[in-house]
């Protein structure tokens, strides 16, 4: 299904996203009534017209339903498996999550990077990349929109047929990359339309965004990859902990503590 387009308009939009953020939460659980029009338009202190058009957009993404005689329902069968992973351990479990998931490719070829991309891998600018999209699901349902960039060079050891089926990570190894560490960085972006029509969410929705240039163990860049996440399909967590004595206590990541 193809992401929809929130409601026209700033107020009508912000609604939208915040009852969005409030099912995806299961501060409203699927089955419960959302609360009527006029309590809504007096919480955001808005109209009930553009209380109306973000429950419009929130019908047409399949998250709500309106029975007669009982409201605004949050739609059965809406909830979905919600990955997390622990912020301290992100990467390795990053790995295990790609060979436990299905992936569907799809784009793949070769073209020069973008200036971004070819800083980052140090490349010339003749250079090429082999760049590929692909959008991972669970239990069927897409939660990531994954791109990655690797080296023309590199990437001549595995074909379009073995990056729909295994893990980049294991092609790189298998074609003798010693992968030594990678620079990651977490943010957040908003839905383009390619990009939510492939997550089935709306345009312009929020997303998490991780970016990792990986390199081998001569300090050369082998992969970038730009990374979208669903927040209501995936999160981040990190266990802490108060170390030190006296004035020097503080917090620190827990390693090691959770599962993937």
């Amino acid at each position: 299904m193809a992401g929809q387009a929130p409601p026209e308009g700033g107020k009508a939009r912000r609604v939208y996203l915040l009852l969005k953020d409030r099912i995806a939460r299961g501060e409203y659980p699927e089955g419960a009534a959302l609360p009527g029009e006029q309590r809504l338009a007096q919480e955001f202190e808005v109209s009930r017209v553009t209380v109306r058009r973000a429950l419009d957009a929130l019908h047409a993404d399949h998250m709500i339903e309106k029975r007669p005689g009982s409201g605004t329902i949050v739609q059965r069968g809406r909830s979905a498996s919600v990955l997390a992973g622990d912020f301290a351990t992100l990467m390795p479990q990053l790995i295990e999550m790609g060979q436990a998931t299905e992936a569907r490719l799809l784009s793949y070829g070769y073209a020069q990077p973008s200036s971004v991309v070819a800083s980052a891998l140090n490349l010339e600018p003749t250079d090429r990349v082999q760049t590929a999209v692909r959008v991972r699901l669970v239990e069927g349902e897409p939660f990531s929109h994954l791109t990655t960039h690797v080296p023309e060079q590199i990437a001549r050891n595995y074909s379009e047929a073995d990056l729909a089926t295994t893990p980049l990570f294991r092609l790189l190894e298998r074609g003798g990359v010693h992968i030594d560490h990678a620079d990651q960085t977490v943010s957040a972006a908003l839905a383009s339309p390619e990009v939510a029509e492939a997550l089935s969410i709306s345009v312009g929705a929020p997303l998490l965004t991780i970016e990792r240039v990986v390199r081998d163990d001569t300090g050369k860049g082998v992969e970038f990859l730009s990374a979208l996440y669903r927040p209501d399909r995936f999160r981040l967590e990190m266990a802490l902990s108060r170390v030190g004595s006296r004035e020097d206590r503080h917090w620190a990541p827990v390693i090691g503590t959770k599962g993937s």
